[in-house]
């Protein structure tokens, strides 16, 4: 399992994998989720997947297209630098990371 903690303006958003799964929390939510409970910005979304811009269903799709990509990369440290890379490129800011349950470390 590797956790990170990321600053997104004032809000805290906190990412575990663990295997081939995703979970995010908020500071406004008190439990971990899937992506599924996560609200996606359309520009965001329209930056990463262009071919979403007019597609009723763009967030649907958009969370199977994150998923496809999680399972497909074969280890955690993978799936987390994909994650890290791919929410920095949003403005979110890695603060720490935490690794099998150890004591986290400052970025």
């Amino acid at each position: 399992m590797i956790g990170v903690i990321f600053e997104f303006g004032t809000e805290i958003v906190e990412v575990r994998v663990q295997g081939e799964h995703a979970y995010f929390r908020t500071s406004a939510s008190p439990n971990f989720g899937t992506i599924d409970g996560l609200k996606l910005d359309k520009s965001g979304v329209i930056k990463e997947f262009p071919d979403l811009k007019d597609d009723i269903e763009w967030q649907r799709k958009a969370r199977e297209r994150f998923k496809d990509k999680i399972r497909s990369i074969p280890t955690e440290d993978g799936r987390m630098k994909y994650i890290i890379e791919d929410l920095s490129k949003f403005g979110y800011t890695p603060m720490y990371i935490q690794k099998q349950g150890f004591r986290p470390r400052k970025f």
